[in-house]
């Protein structure tokens, strides 16, 4: 069965897609924050979260872990991706990994909900997206002026935290890479609160310390958080449709 894995930073940004795909079956044996996958046209959807930023995508696309996802599609032979991952690879079929999830606008053209479609990524959809370059940062962009510094700097569309340890881990495996991303806040507007702040040891984001420095400015921080949070929910939805459009 060919298999396409899909990276994400958090489980809500598959919401969207998970609900197109019908049931899905959770993965804890990868040891990720989350997994799970699902059938769809005879194909493995195999959709992984692991974490902001490029160092948590990239353990999500460890040696240990394609081991586990490679290793049960091999009937009776053991698989060892430090030599021969092209070989094993090519023959287990993995069409694609995709780099996916939510992105900042840097284009004052893209609006909360466009899905952005990276250059170096070929895919066939009779749905709307904007095409062009996709920058990679470790942090979040926050405020309006950092975004149009990235613009000016980078030439960038949209900024996200993880596309750039995806594709590099791809290019590796010698597999196929896609960047599809939604936007969930615009290029003109700044976020409701610095959530770089509030990022773990292991650079996840803390909900707890998030809900608590929001509950600390009730009128003005909560009410603006509640917001963008329905505004994920809504762009996580458009990313479903569109992936579920998506043939690659």
């Amino acid at each position: 069965m060919k298999s396409v894995l899909l990276v994400a930073a958090e489980r809500r940004e598959f919401d969207g897609i998970r609900k197109r795909l019908g049931p899905t079956v959770e993965r804890k044996d990868l040891g990720l924050r989350f997994a799970c996958e699902a059938i769809r046209d005879g194909e493995r959807w195999l959709m992984i979260a692991n974490g902001p930023g490029r160092e948590l995508a990239g353990r999500a696309l460890s040696e240990s872990v394609m081991g586990k996802v490679l290793r049960e599609q091999v009937d009776g032979e053991s698989v060892h991706l430090e030599n021969g991952h092209r070989e094993y690879l090519r023959r287990e079929n993995v069409k694609a990994i995709i780099s996916t999830g939510f992105c900042g606008a840097l284009d004052p053209n893209l609006r909360v909900g466009y899905i952005v479609v990276s250059d170096n990524t070929q895919l066939n959809s009779s749905r709307t997206f904007t095409r062009g370059p996709v920058t990679t940062c470790d942090r979040v962009a926050v405020t309006r002026a950092e975004k149009q510094a990235l613009r000016e700097k980078t030439g960038a569309i949209a900024v996200d935290m993880e596309a750039a340890a995806v594709e590099s881990r791809a290019r590796n495996l010698g597999v196929s890479y896609a960047c599809i991303r939604v936007v969930s806040d615009t290029a003109e507007e700044d976020l409701p609160m610095d959530f770089n702040r509030y990022r773990t040891a292991d650079g996840n984001f803390s909900r707890t310390k998030i809900a608590f420095a929001a509950m600390a400015r009730p009128f003005s921080v909560m009410p603006a958080l509640m917001e963008f949070d329905r505004r994920c929910q809504r762009a996580s939805a458009a990313l479903g449709d569109f992936l579920a459009d998506c043939r690659f």
